[in-house]
């Protein structure tokens, strides 16, 4: 966690100031419906995108640092949204379900056995029928800066029991360091 709160005590190279571009295209095809939730909000540019569109949204990260900001971002711009300081492996004590959730950049950066809990955890807070976007690095990206990629294989193991992968496409995750944006995988995944 030291490490996340140092870097956003500047600009994070994830924190494009804007809501990655694959979720606003999300919305306006009205994948992304009912409640939602966002694992690992960052600053919020996604929860409150979804917030001005009309969509009760809640957002978590472990980073108090991120959330004051994202607090204060929703209050310059009149947007409701909840935020919460809360470890994305702690989810079942939100005592809720949610329509959708949505991830962008929280399961590269989760080891393998952090994933099994995690998606252990996710199921505690989608309903059922409820749909999982998972904007994540691809093994496609070349180099080995950044998070670990993410192979669609160990997309369809993670999510085998209990799960409907509805698709898994090449996306491109924005950053601010690369200006043509990171190869990825846009997943759609239902609780069954």
């Amino acid at each position: 966690m030291d490490f996340f709160e140092s870097v956003y005590k500047g600009e994070p190279p994830w924190d494009i100031g804007r809501p990655q571009k694959e979720y606003i295209q999300l919305v306006q095809r009205g994948e992304i419906v009912g409640s939602i939730l966002d694992v690992g909000c960052g600053t919020g540019e996604n929860v409150l995108y979804m917030a001005a569109q009309g969509h009760k949204v809640w957002g978590i990260d472990f980073v108090p640092s991120a959330l004051q900001k994202a607090q204060e971002k929703a209050a310059q711009r009149h947007l409701t949204a909840t935020f919460l300081v809360l470890n994305a492996l702690e989810l079942h004590t939100l005592g809720r379900t949610f329509d959708t959730v949505i991830d962008s950049g929280l399961f590269h950066v989760l080891s393998d056995e952090e994933r099994h809990l995690f998606v252990h955890n996710l199921k505690c807070v989608i309903r059922c029928g409820g749909t999982y976007f998972m904007l994540c690095f691809s093994e496609l990206e070349p180099g080995d800066y950044g998070p670990r990629r993410v192979t669609q294989a160990e997309i369809k193991d993670s999510f085998r029991d209990g799960w409907s992968i509805n698709y898994i496409r090449p996306a491109t995750l924005e950053g601010r360091l690369r200006s043509n944006g990171i190869r990825a995988w846009l997943s759609s995944i239902s609780k069954r």
